[in-house]
């Protein structure tokens, strides 16, 4: 296989077989047998770290969404000002990278998402984070704005696969639209107004 293991032990290279497996040919057809056997190791080896496939899932929620965890605890720490949102996207879309792989996984096995505990658990983190960059009293406007600039930043890993360009190119343009969008929404609340565009009327 041709991606290199974040670390040497054997807990962590399951981790990486199972989710290019998981990736290659889909979650439900692909076996602990077949792990085993692309780790070259037997089938009781491999039980001793995972018991079944959906705890390898689960450990690799753990594992890689560890960094956005952390950030979220951080974020709910800090005052709720632009600077700190706009942190806050940041140190987002860097977790990303590490959790790449993990989301790509979730794209491609999306009814098994919905059946697993794994869905939930991400359901919590978006809605953590989406509460650290909202401001519930902003007009809605605002507020789309904001979820935006929160769920743009997993453009880069699909909708932007079509689009021409180095991925730290990318990258870079999709954070900078990100925080374009927050700071738009922060500058129009702090007027009183959400309405930045030319087309928008005002009520006589």
């Amino acid at each position: 296989m041709g991606s290199t293991p974040r670390r040497g032990d054997t807990r962590q290279r399951i981790q990486d077989v199972a989710l290019e497996l998981f990736a290659a040919q889909g979650y439900e057809k692909t076996s602990l047998r077949e792990i085993a056997e692309h780790l070259e190791v037997t089938k009781a080896a491999l039980y001793y770290h995972f018991k079944t496939k959906e705890d390898i899932v689960l450990s690799l929620f753990q594992d890689l969404g560890r960094p956005l965890d952390e950030l979220i605890a951080w974020g709910e720490e800090q005052p709720r000002t632009l600077e700190t949102k706009l942190e806050l996207l940041r140190r987002y879309s860097e977790a990303l990278d590490s959790a790449e792989p993990l989301m790509r996984f979730m794209q491609e096995n999306q009814a098994t998402v919905r059946e697993l505990s794994i869905g939930q658990i991400f359901k919590k983190r978006m809605f953590a984070m989406s509460a650290l960059i909202l401001d519930p009293e902003a007009p809605l406007l605002d507020q789309v704005r904001s979820v935006t600039a929160l769920f743009s930043l997993h453009a880069r890993m699909f909708a932007l696969h079509t689009v021409e360009g180095d991925p730290g190119d990318k990258r870079d343009a999709v954070l900078e639209v990100a925080l374009d969008l927050l700071t738009q929404a922060h500058a129009s609340a702090e007027h009183g107004d959400s309405c930045t565009t030319d087309a928008c009327t005002t009520d006589a």
